[in-house]
């Protein structure tokens, strides 16, 4: 199953997608209604900047994941359609408020609040981080509120800020296993997002930690077992195992595609090692039906 990291440049031949992965063009009434609000209050969204296969599906039952602190990423992560820059210490401090606003239009009562990467900043966005908490607990009182958070290149400080604006999940991505980190996640550090979501449970127990991988970069399954393995040793409570799907040609292509038949022992090895709840599929994404994995851990 291992494939060297030399196999995997941007020129190696098209692998053909499987019928498995293929998904309807988005559209329909509830689509188009949620882009254009989007839109009207100058909000992203990570179903969109990286392309999500599921975009369709979730915004046909009215979900979204926000991408707050703008839509220019300060790292080259070589698997990622979002746009890359350096926005150059710029925030939008009325942010929070629009997702809010967001939110409360869309009648939503589970909110999964992402962003870039933004090593320009002190705090990496921390701050904005725990503003939106807030302001979507002001709007939406019973609301749940998920977040998906960057490494913050390693700040405790910056962690703690949004743990005590008490999310109901704090997500970190591994993405991928340590050997592949060189070309894949150019800029960050597997060892530094594990602290992270170790410290996250050091600093408010109380609070469940979730990660995510993909697979079909060239990984080992071993490779996976043992991210499993780490997971499960720093309190990690969800993971999430989808496939890679290139999102242009400008990023590395997929050294191969994962059979359901796969994914759905992955699942069984990281509940094996520890895990409490695994979602993996082909199509699965960080917040691919985030609510449901929530509830699966609280009951």
């Amino acid at each position: 199953m291992g494939i060297d990291l030399v196999q995997i440049a941007p020129s190696a031949p098209r692998v053909p997608k499987p019928e498995w992965l293929k998904v309807r063009l988005p559209g329909g009434e509830n689509y188009n209604e949620l882009r254009g609000l989007m839109r009207s209050l100058g909000l992203h969204t990570v179903c969109e900047s990286a392309r999500c296969p599921n975009v369709g599906e979730c915004w046909g039952h009215r979900t979204a994941t926000f991408m707050i602190l703008g839509d220019q990423c300060t790292r080259r992560c070589a698997f990622c359609a979002v746009p890359k820059g350096r926005p150059a210490g710029v925030v939008d401090w009325d942010e929070p408020e629009r997702v809010a606003q967001a939110a409360g239009a869309m009648g939503l009562r589970y909110v999964v609040v992402t962003s870039v990467d933004r090593d320009d900043l002190g705090d990496g966005g921390g701050a904005l981080f725990a503003l939106t908490i807030r302001a979507l607990r002001r709007a939406i009182p019973q609301v749940k509120v998920e977040v998906l958070i960057p490494d913050f290149r390693g700040s405790d400080d910056a962690l703690a800020t949004v743990l005590e604006a008490r999310p109901d999940v704090l997500n970190h991505n591994t993405e991928t296993v340590p050997r592949l980190y060189p070309a894949a996640r150019r800029g960050s550090r597997y060892d530094r997002s594990l602290r992270l979501l170790a410290r996250s449970r050091e600093i408010a127990p109380e609070i469940p930690t979730k990660s995510g991988l993909m697979v079909g970069l060239g990984e080992t399954y071993s490779e996976v077992a043992a991210v499993f393995a780490d997971l499960s040793a720093a309190g990690v409570d969800i993971v999430t195992i989808g496939q890679y799907l290139r999102p242009s040609k400008r990023q590395l292509p997929v050294a191969r595609f994962y059979s359901p038949d796969e994914f759905l022992s992955l699942k069984r090895e990281g509940e094996r090692l520890g895990i409490r709840h695994v979602e993996s599929g082909p199509l699965v994404r960080s917040s691919y039906h985030a609510h449901e994995q929530t509830m699966a851990i609280e009951s």
